[in-house]
This record gives C-alpha cells, structure tokens and sequence, in this order.
C-alpha cells in the first residue's frame, strides 16, 4: 500500500464559493446538487472555486445519503476474460456484504454522461468505477459533490483524496524486463498502451528501470503507443520486426498485444522463442491458450474487485482510511514463450 495525501485545505461555505466567482447563492446550490438549469461555463466556474476553497467542497444541506443502498458498477466495457473477472468479484463481494448491484456495462456505456448525474439517482450508497474513461475534471466534480466511490486501475490520476485501487505495474513491468535482460535481451521492442493511460507510463517506466539496471539506453524507435488489443499489437510487433535492426524481444502492454506479436512473428517465419521471445502482461485465460504459452505477468484481478468493495463498504460504514491509494503486487509468471537471445 501507498499512502495519499491526506492534507485538507479548509472547507468552504457556499457564500464563500458564491463571494469567490460573483454567482449567487442559488446557483452554487444548484451545481453542488447537480441540476441542468445551469450554463456548463457557470457550472466550471464554480467547480473550480470549489476545488480552490475546498478541497471536498461544501456539502449541500440535508443531503444525507444513505449507506444501505445498491452500489452502482460502471465497466464501460465488454466483459470479457479481463473485466468480467474484476466484476464478478466485485458482484460477490457486494453480495458477501448483503449490497445489491446496479450494473452499467458495454462499450456504448462510454457515451452515455454517467458521474453528474449519480449523485442524483435515489437510493445509491456509492459507486466503483472501472477504468473510468471520463477525464479528471468529471471525477473530481463527483468528489466535490460528497458522492462515495472507488476507481479499479485508474486511467488518469486520481483527484485528490479520491480511493483507488490498482496493481503494481511499474514493478511487475520491470520483473518482467528483468527476466528478458537476464537471458541475454538487449534490444527489446514494447507495445505500450496508450500514452495518456497512468498504466502505460508506470509499465514503461518499469521497462526502462530494468534496461538501465543492465546497462541499456532505451530506444524509441522500439516503443508503440497503440490501443491494447490483439489487431494493434499484430501492427506494432511487426512494423518493429521489419526494422533493419528488430528486437529479439517484445513485450506487450497485455496478453492480448503479446497473441499479435506472436502472430507477426510466424507471418515472418520466426519461432518462438527461437528466433524471438515474446511476453505479456495480465494472465488472462489467452495467455494459456497459445503455443507456445505466454511468460506474462499475472495481475490479481478478482482481488481488485473485492479490494475496491472493501474500501468502498469502510468509507460507507465510516471507518478511518489512512491508506487512499491501494497497489497489489503483480507475479511474474515464466512459460515457454521466452528465452535465451541467439548469438
């Protein structure tokens, strides 16, 4: 565990906030309590000063939120080997505690407005968000509105004193980059995440860690920032295996950018690991499924969900949390898709 900062500024008061930008009382009222009959400018505005007097901002009166409610779950995404993973945990860790579950899923989710409005929604105790995809303004407007929730692998940072929990991937990144070095790698291509994703930076720093520790400059000719699905891992393995010097390696940024790798290697005629090693990251159910089988790192997927019901049950159950931002530690697990350079 890593501990945030936990330092408060004084809490301000809606004549503060209404003194601070020049808009009435009436109308901070309002954007704290979420209506639309104010103009999104105003409403920034205000959302500023909030953050600027406040930290948490006001807390609107009469406003207690009940504790014994559904907790809401947003995965904006299919639920596939990886996210179903996190959500079934986090469904039977709900039901462990006696919470129901109010489920919104899918990749059309991404385009429905979401946060501004769960403050709203009768009934809810808190929410867990997964890879939220709204940007950071959206989230602390949520924190601001004294809403409880919990973000699964944040992809931008945080707002201030906002819970998260993630895994450890500068360290498992760097596992990983360590045991290729190891077997004599020295050129090693990674097929990175996106580049605005807090796990696309932690993992390349990891890379870049290890690559240092054995006396490597990284080049940047073998770096591509792509979205982490097997078709883009097939495109960026190969443009980086076509190179007049290619890797001996790759690394990618999941299970599935590795299964890509491993099929630009075979368009090449190059075996595995042979002629090139290749690695991923996740231990998802793919990462078995391959010949041959994938050296990854396992992340603790179930336990990400249940970590994020516990932290989010504490905060609705008023305990004292020292700890706002939770990292479980990642495991390197070693097959047959990795080994030693040929001279």
């Amino acid at each position: 565990m890593k501990q945030g900062d936990v330092t408060k500024p004084a809490r301000g008061t809606v004549r503060d906030v209404a003194a601070a930008t020049g808009v009435s009382i009436a109308t901070v009222s309002r954007v704290l309590n979420g209506r639309g009959n104010v103009a999104q400018q105003t409403r920034e505005v205000v959302e500023r000063a909030l953050m600027q007097l406040g930290g948490t901002g006001p807390r609107p009166r009469g406003s207690v939120r009940p504790t014994g409610g559904p907790v809401f779950v947003r995965c904006p995404y299919l639920l596939t080997d990886y996210f179903g993973v996190i959500v079934s945990a986090i469904a039977e860790a709900l039901d462990l505690h006696g919470r129901a579950l109010v489920l919104n899923a899918g990749e059309a989710a991404q385009q429905t407005p979401v946060l501004t409005r769960l403050p709203h929604r009768p009934g809810l105790a808190g929410a867990v968000l997964i890879l939220p995809p709204e940007p950071a303004e959206e989230l602390a407007a949520l924190r601001l509105r004294q809403f409880p929730f919990v973000i699964v692998d944040p992809r931008v940072p945080p707002p201030r004193d906002t819970l998260a929990v993630s895994a450890a991937h500068t360290a498992g990144a760097r596992a990983l980059t360590t045991h290729l070095t190891g077997l004599g790698h020295r050129r090693i291509g990674v097929v990175a995440g996106p580049d605005e994703w807090l796990a696309s930076d932690a993992r390349l720093a990891g890379h870049t860690t290890a690559l240092a520790a054995a006396g490597v400059l990284p080049d940047p000719a073998l770096v591509r920032h792509v979205e982490p699905t097997v078709a883009w891992g097939h495109r960026a393995a190969g443009e980086m295996l076509d190179l007049p010097d290619p890797p001996t390696a790759i690394v990618g940024f999941n299970d599935k950018a590795a299964v890509g790798a491993l099929q630009a290697a075979a368009e090449r005629g190059l075996r595995v690991p042979d002629d090139l090693s290749v690695a991923g990251f996740d231990d998802i159910d793919l990462s078995r499924a391959t010949r041959p089988m994938l050296t990854t790192v396992r992340q603790p997927l179930a336990e990400l969900g249940r970590m994020a019901v516990s932290l989010l049950v504490r905060v609705l159950e008023r305990h004292e949390l020292e700890a706002l931002h939770v990292e479980l530690a990642t495991e390197l697990v070693v097959r047959e898709s990795t080994g030693r350079v040929r001279p």
